[in-house]
């Protein structure tokens, strides 16, 4: 057997299978699926892994090949991790918003990290995708996973996440999904759609991201959102789309800590406050009891020393966050 194929399947057994946590709520069967569990402690792994695999079933992939990606987070240190298991060499394209955690795990995993800089209220991430060509042209034997555009990373929701949601529930009535890349609503929107056709799926930006049609400005906390539309969004089924604050990501994710003990990270609280404010806007009629589902897709971790991290809410976002966020 080819030695990357014999330690993808290694990789394989270790990603998904992620538990389901029932979360009480007065008017909702409400459950979060913990991604966090994932082996790097996030969603990406499953989109990693399947992009891999597939690059490596394709050839694209070698023992000899770097893979070089622009990714700021979770993507990157799954990268980063299963390339170092295959014995391959990745080089991260990262900016200014990456944690300082994060950053430091890509350090000790990579030779090589690439940190960009982009003038002072420019978006980060054609920075960030400039300098993947330049790096292309530069290596003779690269890989580029592409994640904003790469159907393989829907196809990992689609079967992996997807598949697993579906085994786990006779019933799902709404789906909320974060949006960054696109991937993973595209493969879980399709996904839950054909095992429950009337399943309401609704998709979670943030302002300042331009992904779901908001206006662009600034933004603090990796995870969710993104300066431009990716192409993977043509692909989603999605019925509803909210936009929360950065003050709501940081509401919501001290809310699932203090209420249901998740310390999860910022793509999974601005989710959660898109839940209620969802059915505060559209209540649940009496006498029913629709389930809804939605990802705890990281770990706090990264997070400490921000959204968890009074003082940087206080000194970054705004001071009158910290009130609200003090719970």
């Amino acid at each position: 057997m080819n030695p990357l194929r014999k330690r993808l399947d290694m990789i394989g057994a270790s990603v998904g299978r992620t538990p389901l946590l029932w979360l009480p709520d007065d008017s909702l069967s409400l459950f979060a699926k913990l991604e966090s569990v994932n082996p790097n402690g996030s969603t990406k792994d499953r989109s990693a892994y399947w992009i891999l695999k597939k690059a490596i079933e394709r050839g694209d992939i070698t023992e000899n090949t770097t893979v070089v990606e622009s990714s700021s987070g979770n993507f990157a240190t799954s990268l980063a991790v299963f390339c170092q298991s295959l014995g391959i060499r990745f080089v991260p394209v990262i900016d200014a918003n990456c944690n300082a955690l994060t950053e430091a795990v890509l350090r000790s995993c990579c030779e090589r990290v690439e940190k960009v800089v982009a003038p002072e209220g420019a978006a980060l991430l054609p920075a960030r995708l400039a300098r993947v060509a330049e790096l292309r042209a530069e290596i003779s034997d690269v890989y580029w996973p592409n994640q904003y555009a790469n159907g393989d990373a829907a196809d990992a929701h689609y079967q992996l996440t997807g598949g697993e949601l579906s085994s786990a529930f006779s019933r799902i009535d709404y789906l909320f999904v974060g949006v960054g890349t696109g991937g993973t609503i595209a493969g879980l929107s399709r996904r839950v759609k054909d095992q429950f056709p009337g399943a309401t799926v609704v998709a979670v930006d943030v302002h300042g991201s331009v992904a779901l049609g908001g206006a662009p400005g600034k933004r603090h906390i990796p995870g969710l959102g993104s300066s431009m539309v990716p192409p993977l969004l043509d692909q989603a089924l999605i019925d509803h789309v909210m936009h929360v604050s950065e003050y709501e990501t940081v509401i919501g994710c001290r809310t699932l800590y203090a209420e249901h003990g998740l310390y999860a990270g910022g793509s999974t609280g601005s989710v959660y406050a898109a839940i209620g404010r969802y059915f505060a806007e559209h209540p649940v009629p009496p006498g029913e009891r629709p389930t809804a589902v939605f990802l705890c897709a990281d770990r706090g971790i990264p997070y400490a020393r921000t959204v968890y991290d009074l003082d940087w809410v206080e000194r970054t976002l705004a001071p009158d966050a910290v009130a609200t966020a003090a719970l």
